[in-house]
C-alpha cells in the first residue's frame, strides 16, 4: 500500500516491486507538490525490485527529501549507487581521504590474500597425504588441461623468442668478432629469465584467468555454498588439485622452453654465424650450469603458486553477475603477471649480488 499518513508523509507498505512505481511517482509527485520537506517512510519495506532502487536512489540525490528505511533496503541502495557510478558532488571525499581509503583497500586486500594462501598451502599439503575431500584424478586431470595443452604455445613462442633474441643479438657481437659469445648469451638468457618468465605469462594468461573465471562462476552459481552442505572444503575440493597440478607442470614447460629457445639460438648461430654443431654443444653444456637451472627451477616454482594464489583470490571476493566472472579473470591476469614480474626483478637482485 502507497498513501500519505501526514501532509509532509509519504509510507510504503509491503515489497517496493517495480510494477508499484507508477503509483508511487504520482504519489511522491503530489507530495512535492504540498510539502516542502517531503519525507518516504519505507520502514515496513524490506526488499525493492530494480527499477524501484533506481528511483529511491534517485530520489536520494536531492537533500530535501528524507528516506526512512530499514537497514537492509539502505544498503541495497547505497549498493546500486554505488555500482552506479553516482558521486555526490557535496560527499566527494578530498585527495588526502581518497588515498588513505585507497591504501587501507590494499592492505585489507592484501590481508584477505595472506589468509587465504595460507589455507591453500594448508590444504594442498594436506591433500598430499589425505585425498579425502578431493576427486579422484583430479590432479592428473588439472595436469592434462594446464600442462598438456599448454605445449604447443610454449614450444611455439620459446622458439621465436630464442630466434628473435640470437638474431638481434649476433648483428651486434659479429661486429667484434665475439660469435661465441651469443652461446652464453642466449643460454643464460634463457634458463635464468626468458624461459621462467615467458611460460609463466601464458599460463598466466591461459590458466590464472580460468582459474578466477572457474571459482568466480561457482560462487555466483551458489556452487561452492553446495559443497559446504555436502561438508566439502572449497579449497580443497577445487583449488588444491590446481595448486599441485601447476606446482609440477610450470617447471616441466619451463624446461621445455629453456631448450626450445636455446635451439632458436643454435639456428641463428649456425646459418649467421658459422657456428659448427660441436662448438656450440660444448659451449652450451659449458655455461649451462646447475646453479643456473637450480634459479630458474624455483622462479617457475613461486610463479606457478603466484598464478593459482591470485586466480583463486580474485575468484572468492567476485560479487555481482556474469559480468563480473570477466572482471575478475581481467583482473587476475594482470596482478598475476606484475607480480611474476615483481618477484623476478627481486629474485634477480637477490642471486646477482654474492652475499
Amino acid at each position: 500500500m502507497i498513501k500519505k499518513t501526514d501532509i509532509n508523509t509519504l509510507k510504503v507498505t509491503g515489497d517496493f516491486s517495480n510494477d508499484r512505481i507508477n503509483e508511487f511517482k504520482k504519489n511522491y509527485n503530489d507530495l512535492k507538490r504540498t510539502s516542502a520537506k517531503p519525507v518516504i517512510d519505507l520502514s515496513e519495506v524490506q526488499h525493492a525490485g530494480t527499477l524501484a532502487l533506481a528511483f529511491l536512489e534517485y530520489i536520494s540525490r536531492n537533500k530535501k527529501v528524507e528516506i526512512r528505511a530499514a537497514e537492509s533496503l539502505r544498503s541495497e541502495i547505497e549498493e546500486f549507487a554505488k555500482a552506479s557510478g553516482y558521486e555526490n558532488a557535496e560527499t566527494k571525499l578530498s585527495f588526502t581521504d581518497r588515498t588513505v581509503a585507497t591504501v587501507s583497500d590494499f592492505f585489507n586486500e592484501l590481508g584477505d590474500f595472506v589468509i587465504l594462501s595460507a589455507d591453500i598451502f594448508y590444504y594442498s599439503i594436506r591433500s598430499i597425504f589425505n585425498s579425502s575431500g578431493r576427486r579422484k584424478g583430479s590432479v592428473f586431470e588439472q595436469m592434462f588441461l594446464m600442462g598438456n595443452n599448454a605445449v604447443p604455445i610454449v614450444f611455439l613462442l620459446s622458439f621465436l623468442i630464442g630466434l628473435v633474441l640470437s638474431l638481434q643479438s649476433a648483428a651486434q657481437l659479429k661486429q667484434f668478432g665475439a660469435n661465441i659469445y651469443l652461446v652464453d648469451l642466449i643460454v643464460i638468457g634463457m634458463i635464468l629469465e626468458m624461459g621462467p618468465i615467458l611460460t609463466s605469462v601464458i599460463v598466466a594468461g591461459r590458466t590464472g584467468s580460468a582459474i578466477a573465471a572457474e571459482i568466480s562462476t561457482m560462487k555466483i552459481t551458489e556452487e561452492l555454498d553446495a559443497l559446504r552442505v555436502m561438508a566439502l572444503n572449497p579449497l580443497k575440493y577445487v583449488v588444491a588439485p590446481k595448486m599441485l597440478s601447476l606446482t609440477v607442470c610450470l617447471p616441466i614447460l619451463t624446461i621445455l622452453a629453456n631448450f626450445v629457445g636455446i635451439f632458436g639460438g643454435f639456428i641463428v648461430g649456425v646459418l649467421y654465424l658459422d657456428l659448427s654443431l660441436d662448438i656450440f654443444v660444448n659451449r652450451t653444456f659449458d655455461v649451462m650450469t646447475l646453479y643456473y637451472w637450480w634459479q630458474s627451477m624455483l622462479k617457475s616454482v613461486l610463479f606457478s603458486w603466484l598464478i593459482v594464489l591470485i586466480g583463486a583470490h580474485f575468484g572468492f571476493k567476485v560479487k555481482g553477475g556474469s559480468e563480473a566472472v570477466g572482471k575478475a579473470a581481467t583482473s587476475s591476469v594482470v596482478a598475476s603477471i606484475f607480480a611474476i614480474i615483481m618477484t623476478d626483478a627481486v629474485l634477480s637482485l637477490i642471486f646477482y649480488f654474492e652475499w
